[in-house]
């Protein structure tokens, strides 16, 4: 490849990426209706006529968006996978992971919003990393967890926990209260809330 021909690509390259993580911003803090392609090119200081060079529409710069941010979610979810660790211990590692993406990372945080508000008939974005804790569980069978606890409704409670994280960012549910201002981040809430649960699921503990 010719040396000014690896110029251009590089250049191109880094203006695809400074208009995923403009769009990313608005994305999540407008939500899609609300983005302006207008917005994102000064944003990402960049003029509508190369902006529509690279997506012509809104559509395919909220496609790059998510992509982008599913990419980071199967990420997480196959590094879970990988630990030598209790099941349970797991699924609650896999979550909290999950918070501390949606808290800091904007792109997977707007991909998570795109997909409530453009639904494409593949699921939700919990699609993508829900059958991990299910598989997760169903290869350990009933181990760790109180013979009273159903696996379907860890697997629910793991659900619910992630939905009130993402909730408590503000983003892809209208209506939601601000979060309290106790310093701490949505990953530190997580866990206290998995700290007052995990008793119940796992029983007291044997006597030696």
């Amino acid at each position: 490849m010719e040396k000014n021909q690896m110029v251009k690509q590089e250049r191109a390259e880094r203006t695809r990426e400074s208009l995923v993580r403009a769009a990313a911003h608005e994305f999540a803090r407008a939500g899609y209706e609300g983005t302006s392609l207008s917005r994102v090119a000064r944003a990402a200081g960049i003029s509508i006529g190369a902006l529509t060079f690279h997506f012509p529409a809104k559509a395919n710069l909220a496609q790059a968006v998510r992509a982008r941010g599913d990419a980071a979610v199967r990420a997480r979810v196959a590094e879970a996978a990988d630990a030598a660790t209790p099941p349970l211990d797991t699924v609650v590692a896999l979550t909290l992971d999950l918070a501390r993406l949606l808290e800091d990372d904007e792109v997977a945080r707007a991909a998570v919003r795109l997909w409530r508000e453009l639904p494409d008939g593949d699921g939700t974005w919990t699609t993508l990393w829900l059958p991990a804790v299910t598989e997760t569980l169903a290869r350990a069978g009933r181990d760790g967890l109180d013979p009273a606890v159903s696996e379907h409704d860890v697997v629910l409670l793991a659900e619910y926990l992630v939905a009130g994280a993402e909730s408590r960012l503000g983003g892809p549910l209208p209506g939601l209260p601000a979060r309290d201002g106790d310093g701490d981040s949505v990953e530190q809430h997580l866990s206290r809330l998995w700290a007052l649960v995990l008793p119940s699921l796992t029983g007291p503990p044997e006597a030696e």
